[in-house]
């Protein structure tokens, strides 16, 4: 299968694919490790939300926290490591609520949702910091003001719209 380009992110493929009605078809496909989706809901009930700068779209946004899975890594694993990275917190419980694909039409993605709760301080020493290319706020709101934020157009991340309707 011919890559004919390659980031640290993610690979593109072009190939040839026989469809299930017996016709091949030239296909290029965006090929993109899964990801996780953490809903962090605080002692209170709030959401932590995180506001950071995505380049694709040059503007700040709020998002929940989420990244790619490390090679070797669970989705559970990847999960804490995030919120840890992302909030400055360890989930003392994970719930894994089901895998998604956001673009299917290019993209093999899977986005595996998470609700993280029991939220603790790491250990003394944690290393665990965002990526030198994340310059991220987080931010405790209601969960009512999420879903606020949502209706405002102050959330346009899809995969966090999505996660506020689960908890």
């Amino acid at each position: 299968m011919p890559i004919v380009f390659k980031s640290r992110v993610f690979a593109v493929e072009v190939t040839r694919k026989r469809f299930p009605n017996g016709r091949d078809h030239e296909i290029t496909v965006v090929r993109h490790n899964p990801s996780v989706v953490i809903v962090p809901v605080a002692d209170n009930g709030g959401v932590i939300l995180i506001r950071q700068f995505r380049a694709s779209v040059d503007r700040e946004l709020w998002e929940v926290p989420a990244g790619s899975m490390n090679a070797g890594e669970t989705p559970e694993e990847a999960a804490a490591r995030e919120c840890e990275e992302e909030i400055g917190l360890v989930p003392g419980r994970l719930e894994r609520i089901r895998g998604l694909y956001p673009a299917p039409g290019f993209c093999d993605e899977e986005l595996i949702f998470f609700v993280a709760r029991s939220l603790v301080p790491p250990a003394p020493g944690s290393l665990r910091r965002p990526d030198d290319d994340e310059d991220i706020q987080p931010k405790t709101v209601t969960l009512a003001e999420a879903r606020a934020m949502v209706i405002r157009g102050e959330i346009v991340d899809l995969k966090t719209a999505y996660g506020l309707t689960l908890i």
